[in-house]
């Protein structure tokens, strides 16, 4: 990697590599179906609903109460009401539907998009796109397959805060760069017991479990406690950790490291959920480059951060970007970057529906192909945890050195909500 003189990393920090995307035929309207009326639905709605002519056609959720709300949103703020559908399969059937976009839950992301694609749909798949490695491959190779704009959820991707800061280590600001960091804080209380009952009149139990093993409904699953349980969800380390995981990639540019080990637990109280509420994985490259993670769900008086640690100096970044480099030995850090707005939420849908409009998924800031390796990072870090153990993993096979972590790599599919074999 170049060296760059102090002269020459004042430079880059005065200008932005940031542009914003131009749309080609940016009076086609794009017909979009949200599936996930949730929080994260909520929030990527707005962003629907604030783009150049893009249309709420359909709101899609096994919860018919979510939909109502949601769809009266939409009506309030645009006069039209969306039609309403609580079967994902009978909205990807809709013809009349350019994009869809996956808010659900982590157990539905893949197959949601692997069949929004071979129905010919454009997708926006939330974080962690895939709830486990094979079926992460398998969304890369339908939307190669069918030509389909798949843009990965980790909109960080969108940042100009982050894309500036990026180039900054692509150009070698830090020096090499040998070892990257990350710290989520995330306090979580208990989430207690919740005995089995039957489920709420307004929600499709059967359709929320939709590939997941068939099993009573409790109150710690719908709707958001499901990040805490195994089947549905990727704790901590793949519902936050993610949006580190993949700035570490995008900083390092090396790819899937060959050996990780994970460990920690759930302190401080007992309660239903399975996953840890506080964790740390060690990533290690062949050439010995390192990624540290830790996931805090208990108190923590350490905030939540970023960093890069190179020949030359090294970098700490904020969760929205904000950006602190210190050079060689000195205490103090280089001159504050000047501003630059965070607008990833928009940027990131609007960069979606340009791909949309233009046919050209090159054009995305996360194509499906990055964010499938963002959330593997997760999937590595808890199989390892799981386990117990440190791991060995080939990233060209994309298979472990053990028979065990082989086993935890795909799951079992409920019929009919089956991931096809062949794409």
């Amino acid at each position: 990697m170049a060296i760059v003189d102090r002269r020459t990393l004042l430079m880059s920090l005065s200008g932005s590599i940031v542009s914003r995307p131009t749309w080609a035929g940016a009076n086609d309207r794009v017909r979009v179906a949200l599936v996930g009326a949730g929080d994260r639905g909520r929030e990527l709605l707005d962003s629907a609903l604030r783009a150049q002519n893009v249309e709420i056609a359909t709101i899609c959720d096994p919860d018919e109460n979510r939909m109502r709300e949601k769809a009266a949103e939409v009506e309030k703020r645009t006069g039209a009401s969306p039609a309403l559908e609580p079967d994902i399969r009978k909205v990807i059937e809709q013809r009349d539907i350019d994009a869809v976009v996956l808010a659900c839950c982590n157990h539905w992301h893949a197959l949601g998009t692997v069949w929004a694609v071979q129905a010919g749909k454009h997708v926006y798949v939330e974080k962690p796109v895939s709830h486990d490695p094979v079926e992460g491959r398998r969304m890369v190779e339908a939307a190669r397959k069918y030509n389909r704009a798949v843009q990965g959820g980790t909109q960080r991707r969108s940042s100009p805060r982050f894309q500036r800061a990026m180039g900054i280590l692509h150009s070698g600001g830090i020096g090499d760069i040998y070892m990257a960091r990350w710290l989520f804080t995330g306090p979580r209380d208990s989430i207690g017991f919740h005995l089995p009952e039957n489920p709420p009149a307004s929600l499709h139990w059967d359709l929320w479990l939709g590939p997941a093993s068939k099993q009573p409904f409790h109150r710690n699953l719908a709707h958001y406690n499901w990040h805490w349980f195994w089947e549905f969800g990727n704790g901590e380390m793949g519902n936050n950790g993610v949006h580190s995981m993949d700035v570490m990639l995008w900083g390092l540019g090396k790819g899937i490291p060959s050996k990780v080990r994970s460990s920690g637990g759930r302190f401080g109280y007992k309660d239903q959920a399975e996953t840890p509420n506080t964790q740390i994985a060690t990533f290690e490259y062949e050439d010995r480059t390192q990624i540290l993670c830790e996931v805090r769900g208990l108190y923590s008086n350490e905030p939540t951060g970023m960093h890069f640690y190179g020949s030359k100096g090294a970098m700490h970044l904020g969760p929205q970007g904000q950006c602190r480099i210190f050079m060689g030995r000195n205490e103090k850090p280089e001159p504050e970057l000047p501003h630059l707005d965070e607008i990833q939420e928009r940027a990131h849908f609007d960069n979606f529906i340009a791909a949309v409009r233009t046919g050209r998924r090159e054009t995305l800031n996360c194509d499906i192909e990055i964010a499938e390796q963002s959330a593997l990072m997760s999937h590595l870090a808890n199989i390892s945890y799981r386990l117990g153990r440190e791991l060995h993993f080939d990233p060209v096979l994309r298979r472990f050195s053990d028979k065990e972590a082989n086993l935890l790599m795909t799951r079992q599919y409920r019929k009919p909500y089956a991931m096809p074999e062949k794409v």
